[in-house]
């Protein structure tokens, strides 16, 4: 997919969940595990059809009533911490190469505390001059703001940034602030909503990504 020729790109940012951690399955498995206690008789099928980063999305089309989403949200916690994701195949080497010539930022809705203690797991924390995950910002994903912040806080412009994503939230926020999008598919059932958004750049595969910035670059 073509993308359009931008000045020197300086910044290159990151989602987390599916675009660099493979959490699908703890992420479903705890949220089937959330909605049997919940009362919810959702399955599968129903998370996949109505499945967002942004979880109180997947709450009101579950029709969870708003006084329960606290505890829907401890629950999904307890469940998602039997788990123990691994990094996407080559997330680790790409995220080295890429490091030596742009300055790197993860921008994600996951839940702020998750997503720095996997950071730390992976040793991969101080590799993000900027992280900004829920609770950070006032508005999440689609709304700019996140992006905005992960920008300001590494004195960068939206203009010479790109935003990897593996969801149509991701290339949503990444237009709205300006910035590059980089759709990427990954292993939550996105793939069809992330084709119709028409990231600038839609690739198959992490690994595939040093080479489209190599092509912005040249």
């Amino acid at each position: 997919m073509a993308g359009k020729k931008r000045r020197l790109l300086e910044g290159v940012l990151f989602d987390w969940d599916g675009t660099l951690i493979d959490s699908y399955h703890a992420d479903a498995s705890a949220y089937l595990a959330m909605f049997k206690e919940m009362g919810i008789s959702w399955g599968l099928e129903e998370l996949e059809k109505h499945y967002s980063p942004n979880w109180y999305q997947v709450y009101r089309a579950a029709k969870l009533p708003r006084k329960l989403w606290d505890d829907a949200d401890r629950a999904w916690r307890v469940h998602y911490a039997k788990h123990r994701p691994k990094l996407i195949s080559g997330a680790r080497r790409v995220l080295a190469q890429i490091s030596r010539k742009h300055a790197l930022g993860l921008v994600t809705s996951g839940d702020g505390d998750r997503v720095r203690r996997q950071l730390r797991e992976f040793g991969l924390t101080r590799l993000f001059s900027a992280r900004v995950c829920s609770g950070d910002t006032l508005r999440k994903k689609p709304h700019p703001e996140p992006l905005r912040l992960a920008m300001q806080q590494m004195e960068l412009e939206p203009a010479c940034c790109a935003y990897i994503g593996d969801a149509p939230q991701d290339v949503d926020m990444a237009r709205r602030a300006g910035v590059l999008a980089i759709g990427v598919l990954g292993p939550f059932p996105t793939e069809r909503r992330l084709r119709a958004a028409r990231p600038e750049f839609l690739i198959g595969s992490l690994k595939e990504l040093p080479a489209v910035l190599k092509r912005l670059r040249d």
